[in-house]
């Protein structure tokens, strides 16, 4: 019986494996946080500043989601994609917690994390999210993106790696 008691109660290991995912978060968020700040203290809206043949840095508001979903609305997707974002975090923590020992499977959900708390802070701080990655081929231009939006789609392909090696075992 006593055995049984010690598999059922969690770890005090397990309890603190959280810390290290919050963490990852945490730096994702500081990074993301300090590198728009820059951008919005160098560059005025719109400004575009060449680094190499096909990266610009570029200061643009995005008011939707991914690759400008929304942004024409008249004000009701800020709340939307902040609540959106809310839940998602905490949803996200709930999952850091129960699988705190699935390695790839955690850093990819610490990416996610730290990308939407990144975007969810600049929705209700700006109203808007501050974009300034532009990647491009010739006069063919990606959307432009953030490090949060990076983390997000790191952490999706980190996760869809995880499902498929999942399923190959």
């Amino acid at each position: 019986m006593a055995s049984n008691k010690k598999r059922l109660m969690p770890s005090s290991s397990n309890n603190n494996s959280l810390l290290p995912w919050l963490g990852i978060s945490l730096i994702v968020l500081l990074l993301d946080q300090l590198s728009k700040i820059t951008i919005v203290k160098l560059f005025h809206y719109g400004e575009s500043r060449p680094v190499t043949g096909f990266f610009n840095l570029v200061l643009v508001y995005n008011k939707g989601a991914a690759f400008s979903f929304l942004a024409a609305e008249s004000g009701w997707q800020r709340h939307l994609f902040t609540a959106i974002g809310i839940a998602a975090a905490i949803y996200i923590i709930y999952l850091l917690r129960k699988h705190a020992g699935q390695r790839m499977f955690c850093w990819a959900l610490a990416l996610i994390l730290g990308g939407a708390i990144g975007n969810v802070i600049d929705r209700i701080v700006y109203g808007h999210v501050i974009d300034f990655l532009d990647v491009f081929v010739g006069n063919w231009h990606w959307p432009a993106f953030n490090i949060a939006d990076s983390a997000i789609c790191v952490g999706a392909v980190l996760f869809v790696l995880d499902e498929l090696r999942r399923v190959g075992k």
